[in-house]
């Protein structure tokens, strides 16, 4: 048994070498609900905030799927300049073929960020949190809360 693992594990190792890191551009896609920010766009890198943690994706990154948690998602475009934008939520795909979708629930580009906005925000959900009642609308409120955070943390770092 532990030699068919090793065994496995080799050849897994293998192919994981074999793929490798190219300066090749990936084909990355990125929308939200109401706009889609790039289309099979050629990028070289996105750093995304997941709940497994904050990672970047390179082309031939191994295939994946994750869910994007609050916070600044950042794409490096083919020409050397980098767009930040704030993600609320949503999921990540890393195909085989190195195409990269990300769909987020809502999307905006950082530098649209008010943060006097994004506090009163943070303020109001703070508030909804204290007064929650049933174990549903405390679990929404923290999902505000969380969102709000993040989204001042985004707003001051604009």
């Amino acid at each position: 048994m532990f030699a068919r693992t090793t065994s496995r594990l080799i050849q897994n190792v293998s192919r994981v070498g074999v793929r490798g890191y190219a300066d090749n551009p990936m084909a990355f896609t990125f929308a939200s609900q109401s706009q889609v920010f790039y289309n099979a766009a050629d990028v070289k890198q996105v750093d995304v905030p997941s709940f497994s943690g904050n990672f970047g994706i390179l082309p031939n990154h191994v295939p994946t799927l994750a869910v994007i948690k609050p916070g600044v998602l950042t794409v490096f475009e083919g020409d050397g300049s980098q767009k930040k934008f704030f993600v609320s939520s949503g999921m990540i795909s890393i195909n085989e073929d190195s195409s990269v979708q990300i769909l987020a629930e809502e999307a905006t580009n950082v530098e649209n960020l008010d943060l006097h906005s994004a506090r009163d925000l943070l303020q109001k959900a703070n508030s909804e949190a204290a007064s929650a009642s049933s174990e549903q609308a405390k679990a929404e409120a923290q999902i505000a809360v969380e969102v709000a955070e993040a989204l001042v943390k985004a707003a001051e770092s604009n």
